[in-house]
């Protein structure tokens, strides 16, 4: 498969820069995921009227997808409304999933799962862990070893035991449409490397947000 394709938008830019569709995007719209009920539409109709946000995450079990996707979370539906833009995460695993991990996480924007990882290859999402770096992910609270801890027990009292997903699978950030327009794509080596929300945010043309939970200071 060619590689994927790499595109950044810098904050600010304008969306005038039009380009060739992708092939890999192509052939990702035509694919289908499905929402927490169970029905399923073509991945391309999330982008097509509207600039969205997608977010693919690893299996639901995951400590650090649950703690990046509790931060993303904390967006104001009202921040994506103002600027026009959906936020759309999507699982790998069954859909019977979904809203368990919805009420777990707080999430309350949009899912869907994609569980024969068919975007996942296409659009070139990694498999294996790449080493980590010193570098932590600024949503990802937990150490290695309590997370896998947290994420053994939520497996263990699941109605199914089973991983929600390819462990071996990694996620990854698209900032897409409308149309076939593609701003933003980073694809993670590991559970760490998540986009950080708000560089998201700023390229999509969305308010940030304080992740610290401190009180700003405004200068008067």
């Amino acid at each position: 498969m060619a590689a994927p394709v790499r595109r950044q938008v810098e904050a600010g830019a304008g969306a005038g820069a039009e380009a060739e569709e992708p092939a890999e995007l192509r052939a990702a719209a035509r694919c289908l995921v499905q929402g927490a009920d169970g029905g399923r539409v073509r991945f391309g109709a999330l982008f097509r009227a509207r600039r969205a946000i997608v977010v693919f995450v690893r299996h639901f079990l995951c400590y650090a997808c649950k703690e990046y996707v509790e931060d993303l979370a904390k967006i104001p539906k009202d921040f994506l409304q103002d600027a026009n833009v959906r936020l759309i995460v999507i699982g790998q695993s069954s859909y019977h999933h979904i809203k368990p991990f919805c009420n777990l996480t707080r999430y309350s924007h949009e899912m869907y799962v994609d569980p024969d990882l068919a975007l996942y290859k296409i659009l070139g999402m990694k498999r294996g862990e790449a080493a980590t770096t010193s570098a932590q992910s600024p949503h990802v609270k937990s150490n290695l070893l309590s997370g896998s801890i947290r994420s053994i027990w939520r497996a263990m009292t699941s109605p199914a035991f089973d991983f929600q997903g390819d462990p071996a699978q990694q996620g990854g950030t698209l900032i897409l449409g409308p149309g076939s327009e593609v701003h933003f794509l980073h694809l993670d080596k590991n559970r760490l490397d998540h986009a950080p929300i708000n560089t998201v945010l700023q390229l999509a043309g969305v308010k940030t947000v304080n992740f610290t939970h401190k009180p700003q200071v405004i200068d008067v």
